[in-house]
């Protein structure tokens, strides 16, 4: 394996052809295992992943602390090349409930200011609001991020979940890095309309959730029992039907792997890569063993057979149900 580089839009850093995403560690999956999640950090560092994705929000401050232990034990070369992205905004209760999201100017510094000392860094490589706040102008989040950026607390913009005029209005406010937004063979929602404007204004895609939470991953069954505190036993994607018909998508792919002599996985985040050099895929590992399978997309080569391939197996829009719940969907600027 070789890791490859890809830069975060025409202001951002270079980073890693592949990014950690660490939510799985900390949150919304079930039950984690806290020493095996440092583990597959130290290990992501290793293998020359340099881009380690989080959220304020994520187990409530837990992911950060997760993380800046990760750093602090990492050997000094690794941790020297890690740059963290962090999502804020997202409200949150003692039951872990969710009550909205906050992008006021004077927010978007107290969030900032608990995340560095969580973190355990004197700045934030890449930081965005995780949803649009309705009630505050994008202008006002993206201007509040532009201080920090100046007073070298944070070193580039992102943005996450916003839509083509909100991306636009950003822009037009400050330079951004990149757009973190799902994007996956049965989530591509961003073809249309939102990937042309960032391509015209130089900003990258991070993508999350390539695996589609594990659903394209080729490990998941249809009989398998999903914890109360798992996000995707209230995920439509996941349900009844749906979750049948789905399955149904990644056999069909798996036919496509097998003939490449790749995993399910490797060719679904392959495919995610061959879209472009202004995309950075996060892989949502929680362990060693997923890890290494992920990073083995890396040597995955699809060519113009491949891809059509693909395509056969999993057309656009073939997948049944909603990415999120419609409480949630509701949420997202990107949708609308």
């Amino acid at each position: 394996m070789t890791m490859r580089t890809r830069s975060l839009g025409t202001t951002g850093p270079q980073v890693s052809a592949l990014g950690l995403g660490c939510m799985g560690m900390s949150a919304l999956y079930g039950e984690a295992d806290r020493a095996e999640g440092i583990a597959t950090i130290h290990a992501a560092l290793e293998a020359g992943v340099t881009l380690l994705d989080t959220g304020d929000f994520y187990g409530m401050g837990h992911n950060e602390l997760l993380i800046g232990e990760a750093l602090r034990t990492a050997p000094a070369a690794r941790r020297e090349q890690a740059q963290i992205s962090v999502k804020f905004g997202a409200l949150r209760d003692p039951d872990g409930g969710w009550s909205g999201y906050d992008g006021r100017p004077g927010a978007v510094k107290n969030f900032a200011a608990y995340s560095l000392q969580r973190l355990g860094v004197d700045h934030i490589d890449v930081y965005r609001i995780a949803r649009l706040d309705p009630d505050v102008p994008i202008e006002e989040t993206v201007g509040a991020i532009a201080e920090l950026v100046e007073k070298g607390y944070v070193r580039h913009i992102g943005l996450s979940e916003v839509g083509a005029e909100t991306i636009r209005r950003a822009a037009a406010t400050a330079p951004i890095a990149d757009l973190q937004i799902e994007y996956a063979l049965i989530s591509r929602g961003i073809e249309e309309s939102i990937l042309p404007v960032t391509r015209e204004l130089g900003i990258s895609i991070t993508a999350y959730g390539v695996l589609s939470r594990g659903l394209i991953s080729g490990h998941f069954t249809a009989d398998r029992k999903l914890a109360a505190n798992d996000f995707r036993a209230y995920s439509p994607r996941f349900q009844g039907d749906n979750l049948q018909h789905n399955l149904d998508l990644v056999e069909a792919l798996r036919k496509v792997a097998e003939q490449k002599g790749v995993s399910v996985a490797q060719i679904a985040i392959a495919w995610v890569l061959a879209q472009g050099e202004d995309i950075v895929p996060l892989i949502g590992a929680r362990t060693r063993e997923r890890l290494a399978e992920s990073l083995g997309a890396l040597d995955v080569v699809l060519d113009a057979a491949d891809l059509a391939a693909i395509e056969g197996a999993v057309p656009a829009d073939a997948a049944a149900g909603d990415r999120y719940s419609a409480a949630a969907m509701a949420h997202l600027d990107s949708e609308r």
